[in-house]
């Protein structure tokens, strides 16, 4: 738990942050959005820059979340996430807490492409159907849409970056060479549609997820400008 919380702290703050900034920047001076190929670029660059920020916390939390299907004698018993990072830090070295960052970079990419971009994209065309107002309602039905194609574009890489942070080296050889090696030794040996095992509670998970993140982000924004831009 406290390797999740740090790891929302410090990935999904920077990524909605950078992006809400960007959104704002590059948006019309009339306040029309950007084109949706734009609100993707800017879904990457926020992902990117956040998971470079996150993925110490991320590899603590892979670590803490596996450590009870080890054998007893392997298992690393990290009191927290804190004591996590210091041990892996001095006892791998400080590049550890960055392993895997390529690939859960290249994850965040994905996701906040299709997540951020595909939230803007589907609340603009609820707005502009007439059958929606700017509210929880709408946020609701536009992160709901948000979340499903998240799923569908984000488990593959998702694969990828937990096989990767959590491998073991057999005989002094890492278990994969990179993501690319993941990916072929996927779907040679568990199959091609293996890459969307779970697909259901993957989105059972992420579904209420985007919904919480989102409505409470339009919320927190309308307090924002209401208290401070306004002002």
């Amino acid at each position: 738990l406290s390797a999740g919380l740090l790891r929302q702290a410090t990935y999904t703050t920077t990524r909605l942050g950078i992006y809400s900034v960007l959104l704002e920047r590059f948006g019309g001076a009339d306040g029309t959005p950007p084109p949706f190929v734009a609100k993707a670029a800017m879904g990457m660059t926020a992902g990117a820059a956040g998971a470079f920020v996150g993925t110490p916390a991320e590899v603590a939390l892979i670590r803490m979340t596996a450590d009870g299907r080890l054998p007893p004698g392997e298992r690393r018993g990290y009191r927290n996430v804190f004591d996590a990072l210091v041990r892996m830090a001095r006892e791998e070295g400080v590049l550890t807490l960055w392993r895997g960052c390529i690939p859960t970079m290249a994850r965040a990419v994905v996701v906040n492409a299709a997540q951020l971009a595909s939230y803007s994209q589907s609340k603009q065309f609820l707005l502009d159907s007439g059958h929606f107002r700017d509210d929880i309602l709408c946020h609701f039905c536009a992160s709901m849409i948000s979340g499903l194609v998240t799923t569908a574009a984000s488990m593959p890489v998702d694969i990828v970056k937990t096989r990767i942070q959590n491998m073991r080296t057999i005989d002094g050889k890492p278990e994969y060479r990179n993501g690319l090696d993941v990916l072929l030794k996927v779907v040679r040996y568990e199959g091609f549609f293996s890459l969307w095992k779970g697909f259901t509670p993957y989105y059972a998970r992420l579904g209420p997820h985007t919904v919480l993140t989102f409505i409470f982000l339009e919320q927190m924004n309308k307090w924002y400008q209401r208290l401070f831009l306004s002002a």
